[in-house]
């Protein structure tokens, strides 16, 4: 497929002003929305073949969460298209002012592999609500669940609207050379950089959603057994390979031992007695990053897991107890089931930790002290996260979802969707009559009337 033919038919479709019209908008999305119902199947069987996901999983981490974020646009585009008024300054009579939302143009969307549908048709949403022609490009190494979503959009979209490009990283490096109005990348922090600084040749706009190490901080009078059960409930999905699992965890250490046997417990209760058996149980998406999980195991403290099957490329849960903050597992995001759990003895202690490193894309606390929660909010810049809880933030259509320094640009979802993939203009409308104060030639009286209005 030729690239620059593919974005000079979307130039020459977007400037048809089909796409601004909010009921093409609209029929589109519906369009998509049926087409992902219908497809459910073939979409479930495509994420257990890229990575064995379980049918419970896919549904609620992708498929559901994707039909959601498109009934919640569905419902308010209308209203987020129309114009908004807003105050006009005295010194500006007579005349009003109002903002005006339009669409980029040609919008290209790059995903990762790791739920390979959600963090391509999210984005997509966002694209089609505010008007915008779009260019996907899934990822290679979830190639059946990219050529789901390519049928889809084949169903539900002309080529020259929303278009799938599939290809190695050779394509994805000649799409971001390309002169797109708008790019919405979700990946790695290195390639996020490469990203940015091509875009900034042809000085396009970005959005960056990228990761980091994710802390979990419990305080030693909460729940051991809630903690653990919630946090391994956000550090399993996927087998971990996702990019707000939480990726290490700072205890107090008096509680320390028997935070440890909740996890033995309830891993046992969610994966049996050998998960790497279980059907369930996600596996390492390729052989480079199961070799590169279990390396990091390797030389440290295993206090539960450890076992791993490369045939399966499966890693069991793996606890690891009070690792350096420079060995191999916490100089990178983890990524894969892999939990350090490290101690302290203060909350400043905690907090100090922490800092040390990049801000991160999310943050857990388990802990009731409202005192702790706001000396963290206060103290920690992250991109979001839950109080006593892990992961459910993201799967909010009413907050946006993004991160900070190191771990993104830019947010979206619902809303911040719309917002992302519209420019926002400003406009004042003004009437007839006119002051003469900012006309020349100019005087003491007009200079007084000017002070008057601008102080």
């Amino acid at each position: 497929m030729n690239i620059d033919e593919v974005i000079n038919k979307q130039r020459e479709f977007f400037n048809t002003d089909k796409t601004k019209d909010v009921k093409f908008r609209l029929e589109h999305l519906k369009k998509l929305k049926n087409s992902i119902i219908a497809n459910e199947g073939e979409i479930k069987k495509a994420l257990k073949e890229d990575l064995n996901k379980s049918e419970s999983e896919s549904y609620m981490t992708e498929i559901g969460m994707t039909l959601s974020e498109l009934s919640y646009d569905i419902r308010h585009v209308r209203g987020w298209s129309k114009n908004k008024r807003v105050g006009t300054p005295l010194a500006h009579f007579p005349a009003r002012s109002f903002i005006s939302k339009e669409p980029y143009g040609i919008a290209l969307i790059l995903s990762p592999w790791n739920y390979p549908f959600m963090l391509l048709i999210e984005p997509l949403i966002g694209a089609i609500s505010a008007g915008n022609c779009a260019v996907l490009k899934p990822s290679e190494f979830a190639p059946n669940t990219a050529n789901v979503i390519e049928k889809i959009v084949k169903e539900c979209f002309e080529e020259e609207y929303v278009t799938v490009i599939q290809g190695d990283k050779d394509v994805s490096q000649s799409l971001i050379e390309k002169k797109f109005d708008y790019i919405f990348y979700t990946g790695g922090t290195r390639v996020g950089k490469i990203v940015m600084q091509e875009a900034s040749k042809n000085l396009v706009p970005v959005t960056l959603e990228l990761g980091g190490k994710s802390p979990c901080i419990i305080d030693e009078k909460y729940s051991m057994h809630l903690a653990a059960k919630r946090l391994l409930f956000g550090k399993l999905l996927n087998a971990g390979q996702t990019c707000i699992a939480p990726d290490y965890v700072l205890i107090n250490k008096n509680v320390k031992d028997e935070f440890i046997n909740e996890l033995r417990k309830i891993l046992k209760e969610f994966l049996g007695e050998n998960p790497v058996e279980n059907e369930d149980y996600p596996k390492i998406v390729n052989e480079k990053h199961f070799k590169r999980l279990t390396n990091l195991i390797d030389g440290e403290n295993v206090v539960i897991g450890g076992k791993s099957d490369e045939n399966l490329l499966k890693i069991e849960p793996t606890i690891l107890d009070n690792p350096k903050i420079d060995s191999k597992v916490m100089s990178e995001e983890i990524f894969g089931p892999i939990l350090p759990v490290i101690t302290y003895e203060k909350i400043e202690d905690a907090i100090e930790y922490i800092k040390k490193f990049e801000k991160p894309l999310a943050l857990y606390m388990f802990t009731n002290d409202k005192k702790i929660q706001n000396k963290i909010l206060n103290e920690i810049s992250f991109g979001g996260g839950c109080i006593n809880d892990t992961i459910i933030h993201i799967a909010n259509s009413n907050m946006g979802f993004g991160g900070v320094g190191y771990s993104g640009i830019g947010n979206y979802h619902g809303k911040r969707s719309f917002d992302t993939f519209s420019h926002e203009r400003s406009i004042t409308k003004k009437y007839s009559l006119d002051l003469p104060m900012r006309y020349m030639p100019y005087n003491d009286f007009k200079d007084k009337l000017v002070k008057m209005f601008l102080k």
